[in-house]
């Protein structure tokens, strides 16, 4: 009998090594999962490892074709695979010698990625004593399985990794949907209400991260007075998300490679105190964002911070974060199949995370909708500053996005100011004149330079007549 128990156990041993050796063979990404969504009509990359040298097969129901592809020398391989036009949910089955593993639930859609600090970060749910508007209805309301979300969780590394932590995708219901980003969901919603198609978000978003946080270093390379990278030999040395490339080596890099439609974008708010440096910074992310996503033209669309009373910056008072938002402003002139959408008229004055993401949200969808998807028949941008001309004490300032023409509804328009030669600015008086301004203070007879909304904080009274709000902007650039 005692024989006989040795045996089992010995049984039982080798089959628990060997057993689990040979089944855990094929690893994914944790991005490759259950009920994960890829984009249709493309050619999306899907890799993992396996034992070094060996063959993997993939398999995807939608088209019952087989790719294989070999496993490199260490152990990785990756793969394209067909998309359809959306639909599912199917299957893909990945298979090395006598393993495998299926992929449930999969659906063919539209992927986009869903990236900053905070303000993306905002779950539904909203942050401590800091709500979202609408958010209970919204949950309450958010049932839909052809909507998928992945939030990848926060984290830095010294060095690029493989893969980030561990995630799961969810359909939107309740639970899943109180958890993710607000700013995502309500934009995501509105394109699966237009499209009908399955959609997929993607949530790779860390709080207080600068801009330099989400590049790894050869785009940062052009801007040597960037140097908080973190140690990659001194492990005693403590790393943050405000480490440059800490949160690109953790949280993005290994989601590049991923098949996206696109990227909307919240972020600024820990770089207003650089606004000058972050009028090239910011088009060189976008830069490289889209050259890792192999795809040069991806539209990428952003989110201008919105106004709120910032402390002040001791390298240099003057500066306020109206001059990020401006920098954000002539980023749309260097950055191509890009967008802004304008919060002026949703800030707050004591909390630096609008309540109003829903309207974050279909912002950012409807050019999504209008300038990615070819949808017609309806408004989608905010004004923007174009040019100024003088004529005695006046100044006209025209505009962009304004057919239909401006409008105050009706209220004085008090954010304007106006400065001559000597550059002091005056409050000024602004009249709305055949979808111009006119802008002139007694105080300047020979005005130089208009400025706009251009504090901390400030309430946007300005908008075009399909209700978007005009972004702050200054005509000057001292």
């Amino acid at each position: 009998m005692m024989k006989f128990q040795k045996q089992v156990i010995i049984y039982l041993i080798c089959f628990t090594f060997f057993g689990s050796t040979a089944f855990s063979a094929i690893k994914l990404p944790y991005l490759f999962s259950d009920n994960m969504v890829l984009q249709q009509q493309s050619n999306p990359l899907i890799w993992g490892w396996s034992t070094a040298g060996a063959q993997v097969s993939l398999v995807t129901s939608w088209n019952k074709k087989k790719i294989i592809v070999t496993a490199d020398s260490k152990g990785k391989w990756k793969a394209n695979v067909a998309t359809p036009t959306a639909g599912g949910p199917f299957e893909i089955k990945i298979s090395e010698a006598n393993n495998s593993i299926t992929i449930k639930n999969v659906l063919i859609g539209e992927v986009w990625l869903c990236s900053g600090q905070s303000n993306m970060e905002m779950p539904m749910k909203g942050f401590k004593d800091q709500p979202i508007l609408g958010a209970s209805d919204a949950i309450f309301n958010s049932d839909n399985d052809k909507i998928r979300l992945y939030t990848v969780p926060k984290a830095v590394q010294r060095e690029a990794q493989d893969d980030s932590g561990k995630a799961t995708w969810n359909e939107a219901e309740p639970e899943s949907v109180t958890n993710f980003s607000a700013t995502a969901y309500f934009f995501g919603r509105l394109l699966y209400a237009k499209l009908k198609v399955p959609i997929g978000l993607v949530c790779n978003s860390y709080g207080g991260t600068p801009v330099e946080g989400f590049m790894d270093e050869e785009a940062l390379k052009p801007f040597p007075e960037i140097t908080s990278f973190p140690s990659k030999t001194d492990t005693s040395q403590k790393i943050n998300n405000k480490n440059a490339s800490a949160v690109y080596n953790a949280m993005l890099y290994p989601f590049l490679g991923y098949t996206i439609k696109g990227c909307i974008w919240y972020q600024g708010e820990s770089n207003y105190d650089r606004p000058k440096q972050y009028e090239t910074l910011f088009p060189a992310f976008v830069k490289m964002l889209r050259t890792k996503s192999n795809n040069e033209n991806l539209p990428f669309y952003y989110v201008q911070i919105a106004p709120y009373k910032n402390k002040p910056i001791e390298s240099d008072p003057k500066l306020h974060s109206a001059y990020l938002r401006d920098a954000q402003r002539k980023a749309l002139a260097v950055i191509p199949n890009s967008g802004m959408a304008v919060t002026l008229d949703i800030g707050d004055e004591i909390f630096i995370h609008p309540r109003d993401k829903e309207t974050v949200g279909k912002r950012l969808a409807y050019m999504a909708l209008a300038k990615t998807y070819g949808l017609k028949g309806f408004p989608y941008a905010s004004p923007m500053y174009e040019s100024v001309s003088f004529a005695g004490n006046v100044a006209t300032v025209q505009f962009s996005n304004t057919a239909n023409g401006l409008t105050s509804y009706g209220k004085p328009l008090s954010n304007f100011e106006i400065a001559g030669a000597d550059k002091v600015f005056y409050p000024a008086k602004a009249v709305v004149s055949q979808g111009k301004l006119q802008v002139s203070a007694p105080e300047v007879a020979n005005p130089v330079a208009v400025r706009y909304a251009f504090k901390d904080f400030v309430a946007g009274d300005l908008f075009n007549t399909e209700g978007f709000p005009a972004s702050s902007f200054r005509t000057d650039d001292w």
